[in-house]
């Protein structure tokens, strides 16, 4: 008999990775009463058992959470029993307050590719195979609780087999926001650059676009974050076009490749490599070159090749037929812009770049570029964090007022921080653009929404005639200007927690 009531409240990444299925298992295992909703916070959980199980309930959820989960505060206190009978999932509450974080895009997990392999399985070669444990969440998200009517998704209604999978706790799609089918969820279409429709199956497009690739065309393709550029890496004619039309003349494209096999024989790949290729948050690594296969002026004079592997389920049917083909995948977009992630934006922007569109009907809510990281000193480093990263935090010993970094203007991302948490947005690019400018507000205004930050002190670089010092004057608060190369230390100083006096080189 239930002696215990303890009411639980667990901030972190805990919305849109399966928490509370994966709470509601835990209770049943462990004879516990109540039960759990997201809110705004994070999760909440009412529980009554026994003390002992009480205390198993909680050491279980804080010792295996779900695959995408993290947990950064679990706070328990007890309250007097109210007599629970059974437990339950109930329906997203708004909370007192926005501390929720949330999940990044991830790469699609082993089980439903297995299922997307499956000629048997409903959603076979169906691109939008999701479960909790993969796919778009960073992307999608309009506003939190993550819910689905919060989500590009809003418009898609689930058919009776997803809506019994949602519905399911025991079932890996359950309350996976993203879930779909052929049936009821989003699909693809391929488009000429006049913007007429050529194909709305999967199966001709994946034809189509192999084939259009092999005449040396050169194709915009609407990924999880924004449009890539896609041709033949292996074809120096093309790459000079793509060169031209980008208005890109010597810097360095990445590539993709259908498997790490294939990158192994290009490139030389040590262990941390290798599992930052195949890691869940696939970003481009920089490899040193061993067999060039691929045109010479995709990395003119270079000795490292960026190159990724496929993250999502249509790049992995652009490799089914040829396994050796190695792709270009560049950021739509003119070099220096943003990346594209409106349909009509993509059209009016790529459309004297790309021959093709292949485009599907859901919407992007926030654009990010693929994140690029590289094997140093026996430790992955991060040149570019977005894609698969963002917006996970970074957590400080101290907590701290509400403050907005503003960023360099070169290569440009922000910071706030919320409590003792600092959250960096993703890429944009040089604020020399008004693109760019464009992309910096509307992401500030979405970071600003979801995590109910309002700054108190505004931090810009010292130089007046920074873009973001000038879009820093539109705060009416205290504001800080830092030196930049001074910036960079303390940058190190607090990723290493160090406060004693240091000496910093920065160059």
């Amino acid at each position: 008999m239930a002696d215990v009531h303890v009411n639980i409240r667990i901030i972190g990444i805990v919305q849109g990775v399966g928490f509370r299925p994966f709470v509601y298992k835990k209770a049943l295992e462990n004879f516990i009463s109540g039960f759990v909703f997201n809110d705004t916070e994070g999760v909440y959980i009412e529980a009554e058992g026994t003390s002992q199980n009480i205390e198993k309930f909680i050491s279980a959820i804080k010792a295996d959470p779900p695959l995408l989960a993290q947990m950064y505060t679990v706070i328990c206190d007890e309250a007097p029993l109210v007599g629970y009978n059974s437990f339950e999932i109930r329906n997203s509450q708004e909370g007192r307050k926005r501390t929720v974080f949330y999940s990044p895009d991830t790469n699609i997990c082993d089980d439903c590719l297995t299922e997307f392999n499956n000629t048997n399985d409903r959603r076979y070669h169906y691109p939008f195979i999701t479960c909790i444990n993969c796919g778009p969440r960073f992307s999608i998200i309009a506003d939190v609780p993550y819910d689905r009517a919060c989500t590009s998704m809003n418009t898609f209604n689930m058919c009776d087999d997803c809506e019994r999978e949602y519905n399911d706790p025991f079932n890996r799609r359950h309350h996976t926001q993203p879930n779909g089918c052929p049936r009821c969820g989003p699909l693809y279409a391929m488009y000429d650059n006049q913007g007429k429709k050529l194909s709305d199956s999967i199966e001709d497009i994946i034809t189509k676009v192999l084939e259009e690739i092999s005449c040396g065309k050169i194709l915009a393709i609407k990924s999880m974050g924004g449009y890539h550029l896609v041709a033949n890496a292996s074809n120096d004619k093309v790459i000079e076009t793509l060169r031209q039309r980008k208005y890109r003349p010597f810097k360095p494209f990445a590539v993709m490749c259908g498997s790490i096999s294939k990158v192994k024989e290009m490139c030389y790949v040590n262990s941390i490599e290798e599992k930052l290729l195949l890691s869940k948050e696939r970003p481009i690594v920089l490899l040193k070159i061993k067999a060039l296969s691929v045109a010479h002026n995709v990395a003119p004079g270079l000795t490292y090749l960026g190159v990724m592997l496929p993250y999502t389920p249509f790049h992995h049917l652009l490799f089914t037929k040829d396994s050796d083909l190695v792709l270009v995948m560049t950021s739509g977009n003119v070099t220096d812009e943003p990346i594209v992630y409106e349909d009509e934006d993509a059209e009016q922007r790529l459309s004297f770049i790309a021959d093709f569109f292949v485009s599907y009907n859901r919407k992007i809510v926030i654009q990010s570029d693929d994140s690029v990281y590289f094997e140093a000193l026996n430790k992955p480093l991060c040149i570019r964090r977005s894609r698969g990263y963002v917006p996970i935090p970074f957590r400080g010993k101290e907590k701290v007022s509400p403050i907005l970094a503003m960023g360099g203007d070169l290569k440009n991302c922000f910071a706030i921080t919320k409590e003792h948490y600092y959250i960096m947005s993703q890429y944009f690019g040089d604020m020399a653009d008004p693109l760019t400018i464009k992309a910096f507000q509307k992401n500030l205004a979405h970071y600003s929404k979801i995590f109910e930050f309002t700054p108190e002190v505004v931090v810009t670089d010292l130089h007046p005639g920074y873009i973001t010092t000038q879009e820093a004057s539109k705060y009416n608060t205290q504001k800080l200007q830092v030196q930049h190369h001074y910036a960079h230390a303390l940058a190190v100083m607090e990723e290493h927690d160090l406060s004693e006096p240091v000496i910093a080189i920065i160059y």
